[in-house]
């Protein structure tokens, strides 16, 4: 009964939901395009093998290292991968080019759930972290689909969320054939919200299996190279109301060390040109990563406009601070900055990774910063010390290494649907 009136109030709202995709494509016109997908109809659909879905960027980054192993085991088995955003889109076609099939997710209805199940008649559905809808999951069941949540993750805020919606929600999770979840404190709250624990398994985040290519670093170091001897921090995954923080902050380093250069990269790229435009607002000079130019001796930030490139500049700054911190969006992948061994400062928003911050700070590999004055002390004071930053940076890749594994824990669960 739950589900209907979800599904009769998510009919009725459609009206709003196409505004709001036109008003978001004002913004980002990627959003104007592909409609047909939306509603199950048109993509690079591959029927009769293995389907993953990964909502946006971040999600189809974590399930690169998967997919591409599932690739090399099961070559005879198709692969398509659906997401829900342009940028995502855009970041699995970079990763796999024609290697994959790929579309929109359509919207929650039953019958377009049911119509792109139909089109893809998947072994096996792979769904990262924790991306459910109450149709999809109730037609995969329906279509004797076995439903795999990857990677699984559920914040206590999260939990909180689904337990106000819970006689919808709890059919769902109880649904779900497997569920491969990072930590155990997150089982518990997958249990209590209906997920059967004989279904479910603690394989630890595969976030933790990344492992930088060499020559991205050999390219990072050349880029590094020719920016001069100047002292590097990079601000990523920035939010609207953090970016201004982050620049406050910067203006403050710089009148301790006038050579710092900032690398600023927001995370929504309908925000780019807005944060430009805010660099110049505050006094400073900007050179945008898409121009190609490099960061000129009176240029003290680089604004990062490229996608799929966070790990390339990552990997060209001495510390990293994780964006959607200082403001309440429960922060951003501490892992990627820390395998590359660079210290790591996050704000006290860090919710969606709480088990794995609370692992590197308790390893000395990020410090939590509560303002903008305390991210300008904590930046000028690593920039100062390289003996700390040496530190820290490796006992964050020293968290990475010795937690690794949980890739082969996950693939070793979707083995058995695919037996």
């Amino acid at each position: 009964m739950a589900r209907r009136f979800y599904s009769l109030l998510f009919f009725l709202c459609m009206p709003l939901v196409l505004l709001r995709l036109l008003y978001r494509a004002i913004k980002a016109p990627a959003y104007a395009r592909r409609w047909a997908e939306r509603f199950a109809l048109g993509g690079d659909v591959r029927a009769g093998g293995i389907w993953v879905h990964a909502v946006s960027v971040g999600e189809s980054i974590a399930a690169a290292p998967m997919v591409r192993e599932l690739m090399r085991r099961y070559p005879e088995l198709p692969i398509t991968i659906t997401c829900m955003t342009p940028t995502g889109s855009a970041q699995i076609r970079k990763l796999f080019g024609a290697q994959v099939g790929h579309a929109y997710l359509p919207y929650d209805l039953p019958w377009l759930q049911r119509r792109l199940l139909r089109r893809l008649q998947p072994r096996v559905g792979i769904i990262m972290e924790t991306e459910l809808w109450p149709n999809l999951v109730a037609e995969a069941k329906r279509a004797q689909v076995p439903l795999v949540l990857a990677n699984a993750r559920l914040s206590e805020r999260s939990a909180r969320g689904y337990q106000r919606v819970a006689p919808l929600v709890r059919p769902m999770f109880a649904a779900l054939d497997w569920v491969a979840v990072q930590s155990q404190a997150e089982a518990l709250r997958f249990v209590t919200l209906g997920v059967v624990r004989e279904q479910l398994q603690v394989t630890g985040s595969i976030k933790f299996d990344f492992r930088p290519d060499p020559m991205l670093l050999q390219q990072a170091a050349d880029l590094r190279a020719r920016w001069g001897e100047r002292p590097v921090w990079i601000a990523a995954s920035t939010h609207a109301g953090e970016d201004e923080q982050v620049l406050r902050a910067h203006q403050q380093v710089l009148r301790h060390r006038p050579d710092a250069l900032l690398i600023l990269v927001p995370r929504h790229p309908e925000r780019f040109d807005a944060v430009t435009r805010q660099v110049q607002d505050a006094g400073l000079a900007a050179v945008r990563r898409s121009s190609g130019q490099l960061p000129a001796a009176d240029q003290q930030v680089l604004v990062g406009d490229t996608m799929g490139e966070l790990v390339l500049l990552y990997a060209c700054a001495d510390l990293a601070f994780v964006g959607g911190s200082l403001v309440p969006n429960g922060g951003h992948n501490y892992l990627e900055p820390a395998a590359l061994a660079l210290p790591v400062l996050s704000g006290p928003h860090r919710f969606n990774f709480t088990e794995i911050s609370e692992l590197l700070e308790g390893a000395g590999a990020l410090q939590v910063v509560n303002d903008e004055a305390a991210l300008a002390v904590a930046v000028q004071g690593l920039l100062d010390d390289e003996a700390a930053r040496r530190h820290a940076g490796a006992a964050g890749k020293a968290v990475v290494e010795d937690n690794q594994g949980a890739l082969e824990r996950l693939l070793a669960g979707i083995a058995r649907f695919l037996s």
